[in-house]
């Protein structure tokens, strides 16, 4: 195998996708109260971009409610404005440093937008495996041009690729899948 050829990292990237997904998935809400509902959230502060998580402290006081304690004072409003706009259906209450965010009912409405948010994550994740594909090939094929590789071994190892990337996304499906049936469960 070409040393600047390495199925492993492929496979390797390709899972960090679904994981990232799974992760996603897991703060999608379905009847309680999770600290991991707010992982998505991205605050604007001092300059950059930056997880909720590591401006303020998030807790789970009541099954229905999730309390937000903002480090800086000053960040207060950033944070409020990020979960309104992190499209959760979330709309936190503010009292001084704490955001109390009282969590709607799930009713069929918001269980169908919370599938259709499930969805955009499972296709974003797909997307990223799709990418890390394109790369693989990429690799393979500037290593054949260079002569580091034979033509036989580029079909071997794109064939190579491919079969993980259906992995990959097989695995996608079945974590929407599983979500989706979480979520749709009265």
């Amino acid at each position: 195998m070409s040393g600047s050829f390495d199925l492993d990292d492929i496979k390797r990237r390709m899972n960090g996708a679904v994981t990232s997904l799974k992760g996603d998935l897991a703060g999608l809400r379905t009847g309680r109260a999770s600290a991991n509902l707010l992982d998505p959230v991205v605050v604007s502060a001092y300059g950059a971009e930056m997880p909720l998580n590591q401006v303020a402290t998030v807790s789970v006081p009541e099954s229905r409610m999730l309390n937000v304690q903002v480090w800086d004072r000053s960040m207060v409003g950033a944070v409020e404005k990020a979960i309104r706009e992190a499209n959760l259906g979330l709309n936190p209450i503010t009292e001084g440093q704490l955001l109390r965010i009282p969590l709607p009912e799930l009713n069929a409405e918001r269980r169908k937008e919370l599938v259709k948010i499930a969805h955009k994550y499972a296709e974003s994740a797909r997307v990223a495996v799709r990418h890390v594909r394109r790369d693989g090939l990429d690799t393979l094929k500037k290593s054949e041009k260079d002569g580091d590789i034979s033509e036989d071994d580029q079909v071997r190892f794109a064939d190579q690729v491919q079969k993980a990337t259906d992995a990959a996304i097989v695995e996608v499906d079945q974590a929407l899948v599983a979500k989706e049936k979480d979520i749709l469960q009265v």
